[in-house]
């Protein structure tokens, strides 16, 4: 038998108003962090809570989006297992929604950025908590060419890498996939001069990162001063990325200094693009999403997020 400290609290009192929650549960089966056992938890804390609940695994690519954009939507709460592309898919169905409802995240993807900028839980009983508490902030997001983005848009090193991971390779091997192919193409890789139009004024650079956040690529802070849960986007622009640049500028980005590294430039701005003379790939959230040209602004309005 556990100690009573082991055993999970008891949810039954915890919201009396989550009797009328609806609540559904999406879920990608296929990802790297995946965990069935943590869901089924989670599910159970909220059903003992009163919460009408249901998850539902999905099959194909898109159907995050899908289920988002649909008008007939009839929950209050539409909750996301999975990392930042699953955040960003649902994001981008919400477009399409004119009463879209509260979105919540379980963190569970590779990189996990938007958990870091939001501070959520990791444990099923926290988790649970937080959802039923239904504390909120707006989330603020991003376009490129139109598409939202959620944390960053950017064009370069980091981008071709996203283009050229092996999708079988990031399930199986997360974060380790990410540095495997960053190491293959950075042996053979042949740099890109970018031009970025920050409201009328020209850079030039190896790499530039359009962030909604705080944080890339993890828990490393590229712009302290910028939050998900306020409007404004800032970009950070690699004037060199030969191998000593792009040293320094990996251990600036470790010790949360990159904004302040040697070579790069971090800018607020309101409208932005990124141009190359030839086409230059580029991600959003974590995902590929072609290559430049890429126009980039704050969208006009914002969601709504459960926070911790």
């Amino acid at each position: 038998m556990r100690p009573f400290w082991s055993l999970p609290p008891s949810f039954a009192d915890l919201a009396p108003e989550a009797k009328d929650k609806r609540i559904l549960i999406v879920a990608n089966p296929t990802s790297g962090g995946y965990r069935p056992k943590n869901l089924e938890k989670i599910l159970g804390y909220l059903k003992e809570a009163g919460c009408q609940v249901s998850i539902r695994l999905t099959t194909r690519a898109g159907e995050i989006g899908d289920i988002a954009s649909d008008t007939n939507l009839a929950v209050n709460l539409l909750v996301i297992a999975g990392g930042d592309g699953s955040v960003n898919e649902a994001l981008t169905g919400f477009q399409n929604n004119a009463a879209a409802p509260d979105l919540a995240v379980i963190p569970s993807g590779t990189a996990n950025v938007l958990a870091h900028e939001l501070g959520l839980p990791k444990r099923p009983a926290a988790i649970a908590r937080a959802i039923l508490n239904h504390r909120t902030q707006p989330l603020h997001f991003g376009l490129a060419n139109g598409r939202p983005f959620v944390l960053m848009a950017s064009a370069g090193f980091d981008a071709e890498v996203v283009h050229g991971i092996p999708l079988a390779l990031k399930r199986k091997f997360g974060k380790l996939a990410y540095v495997y192919t960053a190491l293959k193409i950075g042996m053979t890789r042949r740099s890109s001069d970018l031009t970025i139009d920050v409201d009328g004024e020209h850079l030039t650079g190896k790499l530039a990162v359009a962030t909604n956040g705080r944080f890339y690529g993890g828990p490393f802070v590229v712009c302290p001063n910028a939050s998900v849960t306020t409007q404004g986007l800032h970009v950070l622009v690699l004037k060199k990325d030969d191998p000593v640049s792009a040293l320094r500028f990996g251990i600036a980005l470790m010790v949360g200094r990159v904004h302040k590294a040697k070579g790069v430039t971090v800018t607020a701005f309101k409208k932005a693009r990124f141009l190359a003379a030839n086409p230059v790939a580029a991600q959003i959230d974590g995902d590929p999403f072609g290559a430049t040209p890429v126009i980039l602004e704050a969208a006009q309005d914002n969601l709504t997020i459960v926070v911790p």
